[in-house]
């Protein structure tokens, strides 16, 4: 099967190129990127006025199976990747049972390769069941295709235990993701501490919870040598952090996610239990320090963090309600409006932080158009006007702070290894 794409601008950060050309797929790999192809192909894709890029990689999503299929599963939690644009995605162990054990890994990953529209990647948990006490089977699940581990949702409190879980993963050269937020320092609050939360009246989380908290795992990176990796990063005090960090050769990596680049915490003003999550959204002036942080490289890789629930899990008072809500269908479309048309970020570099840059930490075979690599592919359109409606989303928790929202910019197509899983905004059935 060969699909010809023509005339698209073809943007792909792992080869330094912008240039509108042709791309030939083949039996799922890409077979050439020239100026003009003449080759005839099965099906021919006219992508004139059209971006052409990598699949898009998001590594840190939660699909939520098993054990948690009301808020979402592999089906419907992929559907909404494909129909975001994203190709590749991570999930978390935090499903219930804990994928904490090999044959977990293993279950998700057939069910995905069987079922799912897009790639997935699994993160297997730290510790068994998450209790941050006894080190779950990471050499099994590694050795199963595991991506990375993480307690997430959970900080592994235990300075011992963690460097236990680094000084271990290393002999099978995997990345500890960790969710960087002290317990003791947070467990009284709901959102950021600061002047929105004293207004409603909310129990504020302080930024020094976190920034304690990314202190400790850079330490720990330092002494023993392992990759980590610091999950949805979004205090100012974090992020210097781990610049310095960076500077001093540590093996640290870090992500952001669109909800923390592009809200603040006047988000939670009126109760929206949309906007609970965590880390909590902070004020505008660690928005504005992520964003420096991002396009100067000490920010690695830009996430969405889907965290779907129930709708009646959301109806509850803010405080009551638990953190999270859908971001793949939405993520590509507002980072396009807030960053690339303010013109505060090139399309390159959204590109290389949502998809080759990701891949990269990751090892990942993803992330780049290059000629014998998968022909998984992103066809956008920066200048399509569009409103957030979660009515017609694909992921099963439909609720999202960014409802109504005017976006410009939107995947109008996703490929996974050369065939279309989505063509504008319907994903194909199979």
């Amino acid at each position: 099967m060969k699909t010809l794409i023509k005339n698209g601008r073809i943007v792909d950060p792992s080869q330094n190129l912008d240039a509108v050309m042709d791309l030939l797929i083949e039996d799922g790999v890409v077979k050439a990127i020239e100026k003009k192809i003449t080759e005839k192909a099965d099906e021919t894709y006219e992508a004139k006025g059209l971006l052409v890029t990598p699949g898009l990689v998001d590594v840190h999503t939660h699909l939520r199976e098993p054990g948690l299929e009301a808020k979402e599963d592999i089906v419907t939690g992929t559907m909404a990747a494909a129909a975001g644009g994203v190709t590749t995605i991570a999930c978390m162990p935090n499903t219930k049972p804990i994928v904490d054990s090999s044959i977990l890994v293993s279950g998700i990953k057939d069910r995905a390769a069987r079922e799912g529209y897009v790639n997935v990647e699994v993160v297997g948990a730290i510790t068994k069941g998450l209790e941050g006490k006894e080190l779950a089977e990471m050499g099994d699940m590694a050795q199963k295709g595991a991506m990375a581990f993480s307690d997430d949702g959970h900080y592994v409190s235990s300075t011992r235990t963690f460097t236990l879980a680094a000084e271990y993963i290393s002999a099978f050269d995997k990345i500890l993701i960790s969710h960087s937020i002290d317990h003791e320092l947070s467990s009284d609050g709901y959102m950021h501490e600061g002047v929105v939360s004293a207004r409603i009246g909310v129990p504020g989380i302080p930024a020094l919870a976190e920034d304690v908290a990314v202190a400790r795992d850079i330490l720990v990176a330092e002494y023993t040598g392992a990759r980590v990796h610091i999950a949805h990063v979004a205090s100012k005090g974090a992020i210097e952090l781990i610049r310095q960090a960076k500077k001093r050769g540590i093996p640290v990596t870090c992500e952001a996610t669109v909800h923390h680049l592009t809200l603040t915490d006047e988000a939670c003003a009126d109760y929206n239990t949309a906007t609970r999550v965590s880390p909590p959204l902070r004020s505008k002036d660690h928005v504005e320090a992520i964003r420096e942080a991002l396009k100067d490289g000490t920010v690695d890789a830009i996430v969405t963090d889907h965290a779907p629930h129930a709708p009646e899990e959301k109806d509850v008072e803010f405080r009551y309600a638990p953190c999270g809500f859908c971001g793949l269908e939405t993520s590509l479309g507002v980072i396009l409006t807030e960053l690339y048309h303010t013109n505060l970020f090139t399309i390159n570099e959204i590109i290389g932080k949502m998809s080759t840059e990701p891949a990269n930490i990751f090892s990942l075979n993803a992330g780049s158009l290059k000629v014998g690599n998968p022909a998984d592919v992103t066809i956008i359109d920066l200048n399509k006007e569009w409103i957030v409606d979660s009515m017609k989303f694909y992921t099963r928790g439909k609720l999202t702070p960014f409802e109504g929202k005017s976006c410009k910019g939107k995947a109008v197509a996703t490929m996974v290894a050369g065939k279309f899983v989505m063509r504008d905004g319907v994903v194909c059935t199979r």
